[in-house]
């Protein structure tokens, strides 16, 4: 093999631009696969007020433009293909992608994880403008107004509750009579004042594409088919996320819902045994937090240990 790269950074958000960064000016000059979402949930986010160092906010695609300039600065390049397979039973590690195969010494995983959407086209086209999957991320900007969250699991009580500290009022919207959630985050969100409950029920329309801002969504019972309309002026998906993983399932330990597990921070495993050479970072593996700002952290760290990792092997 005569063109083996020291670090490959799959995933170009938060997390793989970090690990960008901190590479590309330790001299490793990493090549980053911006996968089938290059930028990560930041390109389809609008403003972004609580990454730090910005006091006026900036535009998600814009962080991300920075990131990628500041990256590329010190050396970082970039191939707009994604992940085929993946071989990490022999060092260097083969990747085949849809630009070829490609070798790594080191090989860190931010390839992010996906939200999950109803597949409406209203829906996707406000995406940013009034739809979103972070209420923690968006909360802030429907201070004062009606909202609705879609859900019926812990995620769902936890963006609904979360919300209700914005909205004058946040109804909660659930295809089917029961929910899954906890019986304690159940309790909480029926309790609150706040918070309307409506199940069978699922929305059929977001209202407000043409004018790039929700005005309402268009829903239907499923038990009689009765259709109705819900004014509100922003709409929350709270129906969980995928991690972008599933192609390494054999090679590195997964959890239940396919997130990668890791030790010390962002060291992977199989069995339990740490993986040699081979880092994750951002939400493919942090399930909790998922904000920038973390995915941010753990991309510097899953980068020094890439840059220790080498050091230690004589590279």
């Amino acid at each position: 093999m005569t063109d083996i790269r020291e670090t490959v950074i799959l995933g170009s958000g938060c997390a793989g631009l970090t690990a960008a960064i901190y590479t590309a000016r330790a001299g490793l000059n990493p090549l980053v696969l911006e996968g089938h979402e290059p930028g990560g949930q930041l390109s389809i986010t609008t403003l972004v007020e609580n990454f730090p160092g910005w006091p006026e906010g900036i535009q998600g695609p814009e962080l991300i433009e920075n990131m990628k300039k500041q990256a590329a600065r010190f050396g970082a390049t970039y191939q707009l293909a994604h992940l085929q397979s993946v071989a990490l039973n022999a060092h260097p590690f083969r990747l085949q992608t849809s630009v070829g195969e490609i070798h790594a010494r080191t090989l860190i995983v931010a390839s992010g994880a996906s939200a999950r959407w109803l597949g409406l086209p209203s829906e996707q086209a406000l995406i940013g403008h009034g739809v979103s999957s972070c209420a923690t991320c968006d909360g802030f900007f429907f201070r004062g107004k009606e909202i609705a969250v879609v859900g019926g699991g812990d995620s769902a009580m936890e963006e609904a509750l979360f919300l209700t500290r914005f909205a004058t009022k946040v109804t909660l919207l659930h295809r089917r009579e029961s929910f899954r959630a906890s019986k304690i985050m159940l309790e909480r969100a029926i309790a609150h004042p706040n918070i309307e409950l409506r199940t069978n029920t699922i929305v059929e329309e977001v209202l407000g594409a043409e004018e790039k801002d929700v005005r309402g969504l268009r829903l239907r019972d499923v038990t009689n088919g009765q259709k109705s309309e819900l004014k509100i002026s922003g709409l929350f998906l709270g129906i969980g996320h995928v991690p972008n993983a599933r192609m390494f399932a054999g090679q590195i330990d997964l959890d239940e819902d396919g997130y990668i597990r890791t030790m010390n921070n962002v060291m992977t495993t199989l069995n339990g045994v740490i993986v040699p050479g081979v880092f994750a970072c951002g939400d493919v593996q942090d399930r909790r937090y998922r904000q920038a700002v973390t995915a941010a952290g753990s991309g510097c760290m899953a980068a020094l240990e890439a840059e220790k990792f080498l050091e230690e092997h004589g590279h």
